[in-house]
Protein backbone atom coordinates (compact mmCIF):
# COMPACT_ATOMS: atom_id res chain seq x y z
CA UNK A 1 0.00 0.00 0.00
CA UNK A 2 1.23 3.46 -0.89
CA UNK A 3 2.01 5.66 2.09
CA UNK A 4 -0.89 8.01 2.88
CA UNK A 5 1.37 11.03 2.43
CA UNK A 6 2.38 9.81 -1.06
CA UNK A 7 -1.27 9.57 -2.00
CA UNK A 8 -2.04 12.98 -0.47
CA UNK A 9 0.84 14.59 -2.34
CA UNK A 10 -0.18 13.06 -5.66
CA UNK A 11 -3.87 13.88 -5.14
CA UNK A 12 -2.97 17.48 -4.36
CA UNK A 13 -0.85 17.75 -7.52
CA UNK A 14 -3.65 16.24 -9.56
CA UNK A 15 -6.24 18.65 -8.17
CA UNK A 16 -3.89 21.51 -9.00
CA UNK A 17 -3.78 20.23 -12.58
CA UNK A 18 -7.56 20.37 -12.70
CA UNK A 19 -7.48 23.91 -11.32
CA UNK A 20 -4.94 25.00 -13.94
CA UNK A 21 -7.10 23.44 -16.64
CA UNK A 22 -10.17 25.36 -15.42
CA UNK A 23 -8.15 28.59 -15.35
CA UNK A 24 -6.58 28.11 -18.79
CA UNK A 25 -7.38 30.73 -21.40
CA UNK A 26 -10.67 30.01 -23.15
CA UNK A 27 -9.05 29.73 -26.58
CA UNK A 28 -6.80 26.88 -25.32
CA UNK A 29 -9.33 24.93 -23.28
CA UNK A 30 -10.83 22.87 -26.10
CA UNK A 31 -7.45 21.52 -27.18
CA UNK A 32 -6.36 21.00 -23.57
CA UNK A 33 -9.52 18.97 -22.96
CA UNK A 34 -8.75 16.80 -26.00
CA UNK A 35 -5.27 16.15 -24.63
CA UNK A 36 -6.61 15.30 -21.17
CA UNK A 37 -9.18 12.92 -22.68
CA UNK A 38 -6.43 11.14 -24.62
CA UNK A 39 -4.22 10.87 -21.52
CA UNK A 40 -7.17 9.37 -19.62
CA UNK A 41 -7.59 6.85 -22.44
CA UNK A 42 -3.90 5.97 -22.12
CA UNK A 43 -4.27 5.59 -18.35
CA UNK A 44 -7.15 3.19 -18.96
CA UNK A 45 -4.98 1.22 -21.38
CA UNK A 46 -2.08 1.13 -18.91
CA UNK A 47 -4.06 0.26 -15.76
CA UNK A 48 -7.27 -1.26 -17.07
CA UNK A 49 -10.75 -0.55 -15.86
CA UNK A 50 -10.21 -2.03 -12.38
CA UNK A 51 -7.40 -0.40 -10.44
CA UNK A 52 -6.68 1.11 -7.04
CA UNK A 53 -5.54 4.57 -6.08
CA UNK A 54 -2.22 2.99 -5.03
CA UNK A 55 -1.69 1.65 -8.53
CA UNK A 56 -2.41 5.07 -9.97
CA UNK A 57 0.06 6.73 -7.59
CA UNK A 58 2.70 4.13 -8.45
CA UNK A 59 2.25 4.80 -12.17
CA UNK A 60 2.48 8.54 -11.56
CA UNK A 61 5.64 8.10 -9.48
CA UNK A 62 7.30 6.21 -12.34
CA UNK A 63 7.11 9.38 -14.41
CA UNK A 64 4.81 11.19 -16.78
CA UNK A 65 7.08 12.07 -19.68
CA UNK A 66 4.82 9.93 -21.86
CA UNK A 67 2.11 12.57 -21.31
CA UNK A 68 4.17 15.05 -23.31
CA UNK A 69 4.27 12.56 -26.19
CA UNK A 70 0.47 12.42 -26.11
CA UNK A 71 0.21 16.21 -26.03
CA UNK A 72 2.59 16.67 -28.97
CA UNK A 73 0.54 14.22 -31.05
CA UNK A 74 -2.72 16.05 -30.30
CA UNK A 75 -1.37 19.60 -30.59
CA UNK A 76 1.94 19.41 -32.51
CA UNK A 77 2.00 23.14 -33.25
CA UNK A 78 1.07 24.31 -29.74
CA UNK A 79 4.02 23.68 -27.40
CA UNK A 80 2.43 25.90 -24.74
CA UNK A 81 -0.12 23.10 -24.23
CA UNK A 82 2.44 20.34 -23.61
CA UNK A 83 2.62 20.99 -19.85
CA UNK A 84 2.46 17.59 -18.15
CA UNK A 85 1.71 19.31 -14.83
CA UNK A 86 -1.49 20.63 -16.36
CA UNK A 87 -2.77 17.99 -18.79
CA UNK A 88 -1.20 14.99 -17.06
CA UNK A 89 -2.21 15.96 -13.56
CA UNK A 90 -5.74 16.85 -14.67
CA UNK A 91 -6.03 13.46 -16.39
CA UNK A 92 -4.78 11.59 -13.32
CA UNK A 93 -7.33 13.51 -11.21
CA UNK A 94 -10.14 12.44 -13.51
CA UNK A 95 -9.00 8.85 -13.64
CA UNK A 96 -8.66 8.69 -9.86
CA UNK A 97 -12.46 8.97 -9.65
CA UNK A 98 -12.67 5.54 -11.30
CA UNK A 99 -10.36 3.82 -8.78
CA UNK A 100 -11.96 0.88 -6.97
CA UNK A 101 -10.99 2.35 -3.60
CA UNK A 102 -12.08 5.93 -4.22
CA UNK A 103 -15.57 7.35 -3.73
CA UNK A 104 -17.22 10.54 -2.64
CA UNK A 105 -14.04 12.52 -3.22
CA UNK A 106 -11.90 10.46 -0.90
CA UNK A 107 -9.90 7.28 -0.70
CA UNK A 108 -11.58 4.34 1.01
CA UNK A 109 -9.12 2.66 3.33
CA UNK A 110 -9.55 -0.90 4.49
CA UNK A 111 -9.47 -1.45 8.21
CA UNK A 112 -7.21 -4.08 9.54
Amino acid sequence: MTAPDAFQTAAYQWSEGERRLREAPTHQRRTLERIVERVVADLRRRLGSRFTSDELVELYDRGTTWVIDVATRIAPDEPDLWDARLVGDAAFARYLREASDYAGGQRILEEG
